[in-house]
């Protein structure tokens, strides 16, 4: 079951009466959509949507696999797709830093050169800065494995992910430590770096351009699979709840 530990500040989800708020992603136009959900935790299959939102100059091409909001308010269509959002609700603190986060997750993944990383996304001035871990990535295999990852504060651990050349209105770099202490936007699990192969001649920068937009894309490059997420447990070391 979900609860929370108000003297350690533990948010524990192992999603046993719903997804908790966590959701997955269509694409940019189309938006969220709803995860498999059992008792036995939540399912995110291929194909997964080729996020080319922070492609070169930032840290590349991203398959989002899982997603919570840790501030709202949220849309009515994030609300429909993930259910009531425990983190939320629970009011868990949003100072990461030297926080513990523990997955358990099992599935069949061609992975093709990607790693599963969590990623931690806040926002000051409405410009939003994500970090990478991709230091410490987790580990998929056919029976459940739980990997814990401590969020230092080491930048060889961490990759910002930057934008694309025209969506600095949107994403940018801010310091770690302060994206750290507040991740005011969600976490997700991802899928990267990924292999981005044009499926025949392109007219002009493969990276200006957006694939499977402007251009096909050969998907025998990219990860297939499902992952299965069991459980997710984040101990908080620092801030208090909200």
């Amino acid at each position: 079951m979900s609860g929370s530990s108000r003297k350690n500040w533990i948010y524990e989800e192992s999603f046993q009466d719903g997804p908790g708020g966590w959701y997955g992603y269509i694409n940019n136009a189309a938006g969220v959509k709803p995860l498999e959900w059992g008792v036995w935790g939540i399912t995110s299959r291929s194909p997964w949507w080729v996020d080319y939102n922070h492609a070169p100059p930032g840290a590349g091409y991203i398959h989002m696999l899982a997603c919570l909001s840790t501030a709202g308010p949220q849309s009515e269509m994030v609300k429909e797709a993930g259910g009531q959002n425990r983190f939320i609700s629970g009011r868990f603190p949003l100072n990461f830093a030297g926080s513990v986060v523990r997955l358990r997750l099992r599935g069949e993944l061609l992975a093709r050169g990607a790693q599963v990383v969590l990623l931690l996304q806040g926002a000051e001035s409405g410009v939003c800065s994500g970090w990478m871990l991709t230091g410490k990535p987790f580990l998929v295999g056919p029976s459940f494995i739980e990997t814990s990852v401590e969020l230092g504060s080491d930048p060889n651990d961490w990759t910002a992910l930057g934008s694309r050349h025209d969506r600095n209105d949107m994403y940018g770099v801010r310091p770690l430590a302060d994206v750290l202490s507040n991740v005011n936007v969600n976490i997700m699990i991802l899928l990267f770096p990924l292999r981005i192969e044009p499926m025949g001649p392109l007219v002009g920068d493969m990276h200006l351009l957006r694939p499977e937009k402007d251009y096909p894309v050969w998907r025998s490059e990219l990860p297939e699979g499902y992952v299965v997420v069991g459980s997710v447990s984040i101990s908080f070391m620092n801030g208090l709840g909200r």
